[in-house]
């Protein structure tokens, strides 16, 4: 059970690099005025967003497995409420996943409408939910 936490955390971190640092890509874009800046950055978010979705999938993978073995050990571990929480902000965690895979898409056909002040905000998204998720597991609250 402890090397499927393990490998968790690994890719938990390898996905939260990519979910901390393409928004903050996508700002340089918005403010880039050249275009070999912007075709460069275009070619630096699809290969961090490659990244994030391994980090994401395997994170979500050994998370699902390290679930069922704690499940395994005590079905009563379904039924706590912190962890219907995270699993919760979880699923907004792969709802923002998929905005910045949209993203991606729409800065890679320069069709971006969104401001460099609005995704500033929305690079904050995943912090928060970081913090939260990171309080909710280790503090267990009833």
């Amino acid at each position: 059970m402890l090397w499927l936490k393990a490998f968790h955390i690994v890719f938990v971190v390898t996905w939260f690099a990519g979910l901390f640092y393409l928004p903050r890509l996508f700002v340089y874009h918005a403010e880039a005025g050249e275009a070999v800046v912007r075709a460069r950055l275009k070619v630096m978010e699809r290969r961090l967003l490659g990244i994030t979705h391994v980090g994401g999938v395997l994170a979500l993978v050994f998370g699902a497995l390290t679930l069922g073995a704690f499940a395994e050990a005590s079905p009563a571990y379904l039924q706590q409420g912190w962890l219907h929480a995270k699993l919760a902000l979880v699923a907004l965690l792969v709802v923002y996943h998929v905005m910045l895979a949209r993203m991606v898409g729409a800065f890679a056909r320069d069709e971006n409408r969104r401001s460099s002040r609005w995704l500033r905000i929305f690079n904050e998204v995943p912090a928060l939910l970081l913090v939260a998720i990171v309080l909710l597991v280790v503090v267990k609250p009833g």
